[in-house]
């Protein structure tokens, strides 16, 4: 019988998380110590831990902010959601157009170039 609450229990959990809905957005990882952030989209906010975990193995693509990340640590890092996309229920939605949408409206607000932060600018 506590065999059968356990699989019951592990049915339920399984179903549960087939059912909790995925989101995506934007989010940036912004360095606490000289301000500098990383804008970046994603389909499904639990990458994040992924991008971490790239960044802690050193394995990061963005070289600048892995070395950052090298020099100033873990706690010098917070990762932040910028912005959730919001899906359609009804009609055409493309969500890979939607984040690219998303992706260049923050880019153009936070400016993160340069010394600002760690994106390239392809537009020059």
């Amino acid at each position: 019988m506590k065999g059968e609450r356990k699989l019951d229990r592990k049915k339920e959990l399984k179903q549960l998380y087939k059912e909790t809905e995925i989101e995506g957005g934007m989010y940036c990882i912004r360095n606490t110590k000289n301000e500098k952030v990383y804008v970046e989209s994603t389909r499904n906010f639990k990458t994040m831990s992924g991008r971490r975990l790239l960044l802690n193995m050193g394995s990061h693509t963005n070289k600048a902010l892995q070395d950052d990340w090298k020099e100033y640590g873990t706690d010098a890092f917070e990762f932040e959601i910028l912005e959730v996309l919001k899906k359609k229920d009804t009609g055409y939605f493309n969500e890979k157009e939607e984040l690219k949408k998303l992706e260049e409206k923050w880019l153009e607000k936070l400016q993160p170039y340069g010394e600002r932060g760690y994106n390239r600018d392809i537009s020059r």
